[in-house]
């Protein structure tokens, strides 16, 4: 499977600002291959905004469409005003690993439940547009034996199929390498058996 996740490192997030009838939403978004990310980032929100209102949050902590990694809070907004809205954003922006916080400053003027579930998914969608983003792919272990005069031949095949190398174990009678295969492209391999003329084997776990 392939999907976009933030282009953010560990400890870095991105920051953006939406004023809704003098209340201010700040967003803050980071990538989450955990929920330690996420504490992490709303531990920060939190210490750098002491005095706001709300600190609400959403995540998914793995692929789109991920179930059980995942998670919102209203952090004392009427219920389903904040959380929700804000992770449905996240769940329809086909986002994967993001971590989200929005921190208000109350201006003095209710919004009602309506305007509150409003501003808070604005203020994540308006986060989104300018969230630089990069390609996940999920890949799998796939380890093949050749003999020591194929391994040049097998990594520049793999190479060329944009499959990394994790391992190369050297024994007596040849290398056990050991790919990164993607979870989304069948295993065949055909063109690199005609390579090497037969001399490899794939090894299953």
């Amino acid at each position: 499977m392939r999907y976009a996740v933030p282009d953010l490192s560990a400890g870095c997030w991105q920051e953006s600002e939406l004023v809704v009838e003098k209340s201010r939403f700040i967003t803050w978004l980071c990538h989450a291959p955990d929920t330690a990310a996420l504490d992490a980032l709303l531990a920060e929100a939190r210490r750098t905004h002491p005095n706001a209102s709300h600190h609400c949050s959403a995540f998914i902590a793995g692929p789109p469409g991920e179930q059980s990694a995942i998670g919102f809070s209203d952090d004392g907004e009427p219920g389903g005003t904040a959380g929700r809205p804000m992770f449905q954003v996240l769940e329809g922006a086909d986002l994967g690993q993001v971590g989200c916080v929005v921190t208000r400053y109350f201006g003095g003027t209710k919004l009602g439940t309506g305007g509150l579930a409003r501003a808070y998914s604005r203020a994540v969608a308006l986060g989104l547009e300018t969230l630089p983003r990069r390609t996940v792919v999920e890949r799998t272990p796939l380890r093949v034996r050749v003999d020591f005069a194929g391994e040049a031949e097998t990594r520049a095949w793999l190479a060329e199929q944009d499959i990394p190398v994790e391992q190369a174990d050297y024994g007596a009678d040849g290398v056990l390498i050991t790919a990164a295969w993607p979870r989304d492209v069948p295993t065949d391999l055909t063109a690199l058996e005609t390579r090497l003329r037969g001399r490899i084997s794939r090894l299953d776990d």
